[in-house]
C-alpha cells in the first residue's frame, strides 16, 4: 500500500460563521494542496471536512497519516466515539445528540477503506503543513460567494 500523509486544518470566522479547510496530500516528492469554503458553518465541521476530502482524493487503498491541530478529530476517530455515536443512533448519550453526524458517517466510510492512523500536532506552533493548511483553510474562508453548508440530519438512522 502507498504511505500518504494528509495534513488538515479548519477555520472558521465566528462560530458559527464563514468558514473552510485546507489540506495538504504527500505522497513521496508529489505534494497536492486542497481547500474550500462554505457560509455559516463550523470550525468542528471544517476540521472533519479537511480529512474527508483528503481521503476522498485518493485513489486506492492506502496507509495513510493524517495529521491535524484537533483534538475533537483525532479522539472521536482513535478513541472509538463516532463509531459509539453511530451505533447509538447518532446520540453522544441518552439526552444529547452527537454533532455533525453526516460527516462522521462519511468520515467513517473512508476510513474503512483505508489504515488510517491520526496524529495531533499543536496548533499555530510552527508546523510549517500545518501553517500551511491554516493559510488555506482562512483564505478558502474569506471567499466571497460561499455555498451554503448543507447538513444532513441523520438522528435514528
Amino acid at each position: 500500500m502507498k504511505k500518504i500523509t494528509i495534513y488538515s486544518d479548519g477555520a472558521c470566522s465566528g462560530n458559527p460563521g464563514p468558514g473552510g479547510y485546507g489540506v495538504i496530500l504527500k505522497f513521496n516528492d508529489i505534494t497536492k494542496e486542497l481547500s474550500a469554503g462554505f457560509k455559516n458553518t463550523t470550525n468542528n465541521r471544517m476540521e472533519i471536512m479537511g480529512a474527508i476530502v483528503g481521503l476522498e482524493a485518493l485513489k486506492e487503498p492506502c496507509d495513510v497519516t493524517i495529521v491535524t491541530d484537533s483534538q475533537y478529530l483525532v479522539n472521536a476517530i482513535e478513541k472509538g466515539w463516532a463509531k459509539k455515536w453511530k451505533s447509538q443512533g447518532w446520540m453522544r448519550n441518552k439526552k444529547e445528540p452527537a454533532l455533525n453526524p453526516d460527516l462522521w458517517d462519511r468520515l467513517l466510510k473512508l476510513v474503512s477503506k483505508h489504515t488510517v492512523t491520526f496524529q495531533w500536532v499543536r496548533g499555530h506552533n510552527g508546523h510549517p503543513e500545518n501553517e500551511r493548511c491554516d493559510e488555506l483553510a482562512v483564505e478558502a474562508a474569506s471567499r466571497s460567494d460561499l455555498p451554503d453548508d448543507v447538513r444532513v440530519h441523520m438522528y435514528g438512522k
